[in-house]
């Protein structure tokens, strides 16, 4: 009788690659830092970002809460889908709302219509100030945007929040320095390695769900900005503009007045992936108005506290 064939040790393809790593880091800040919290805005990334946070610490609680930066223009459906996601994992959910930033004076009303990415910066700082959080889990990709590129996976952030890119810490071999002073933090990036086609390709693989507004449907829309703009009481049409209705999904969710759809027949995650594969442009070049601009829009905000 032959010998069975020796065992030899297991591959791990790409994506238990980026998996593993990933959750190395969520585990290094826990150890390494004393109030982390993970941001959760229901989108794609920060799905991803929960489902790691689950094999990093699972059967046990997430030693950190879940917070969310909620502009008050959000897509209904996103906010809907974000509730439940955190209800059914049974951990504890922030809402720092720029609404509430607003009307406490903290930063300016944009008008009717404008977009309040921006004033997201400010509310995540003061929800770091009042919680005393040392470190805010992201979902960053540096795919995403040149100024992404440029982060660490723990990126600095001085007493007032801002980040400068010529004090990077060095992370070589994998050692990540958390080290911190009262008032100061860290961003931590999991997903820096992740390309958006890793992202829904480990959707597939963990058959995660996202929010509805990521396959194709049909809604009604304007041309603007070189994008399709939802019509909605956030993103009213303008004199000019003609709403049609189109069949279409979203790259990325974020504020209305500054997201765009893309025209689409993708319904299901494989037609996602094999749409995204051969996309030449980052979901945010396509879709996000105030991002796409000026390259430098993005460093200007991060400098400011931006995600």
């Amino acid at each position: 009788m032959s010998a069975a064939p020796a065992s030899g040790p297991a591959v791990l393809d790409h994506l238990d690659v980026l998996e593993s790593h990933a959750v190395f880091v969520l585990r290094e800040v826990a150890a390494e830092l004393e109030r982390p919290v993970l941001l959760f805005s229901g989108g794609k990334d920060s799905v991803v970002l929960l489902r790691l946070a689950e094999k990093a610490f699972r059967p046990g609680r997430f030693p950190f809460p879940v917070m969310h930066i909620d502009t008050g223009h959000n897509f209904p459906e996103v906010l809907a889908f974000r509730d439940e996601r955190v209800a059914e994992l049974g951990e504890e959910l922030i809402v720092a709302s720029v609404q509430d930033a607003i009307d406490r004076g903290l930063v300016a009303d944009p008008g009717p219509g404008a977009s309040r990415n921006r004033l997201q910066s400010a509310t995540l700082l003061d929800a770091v100030a009042t919680h005393r959080f040392d470190a805010c889990i992201g979902g960053a990709r540096r795919d995403e945007d040149k100024a992404r590129a440029k982060e660490r996976i723990l990126s600095f952030r001085d007493e007032f929040g801002q980040w400068d890119p010529r004090r990077q810490r060095p992370e070589l071999w994998q050692l990540y320095n958390g080290r911190v002073k009262p008032g100061e933090h860290v961003r931590a990036f999991p997903l820096s390695d992740w390309t958006e086609l890793d992202v829904w390709r480990y959707v597939e693989r963990e058959g995660l769900e996202l929010p509805s507004l990521y396959y194709s449907h049909r809604r009604t829309v304007v041309a603007r900005d070189r994008m399709l703009v939802a019509v909605g009481p956030f993103t009213p049409a303008r004199p000019g503009e003609e709403p049609v209705e189109r069949v279409v999904r979203y790259r990325t969710v974020g504020d209305m007045t500054c997201t765009g759809a893309v025209a689409s027949e993708a319904t299901t995650v494989a037609d996602v992936i094999a749409e995204v594969a051969t996309s030449r442009l980052t979901e945010r070049g396509a879709t996000r108005a105030d991002d796409r601009f000026s390259e430098a829009a993005m460093e200007d905000r991060k400098r400011e506290g931006y995600f």
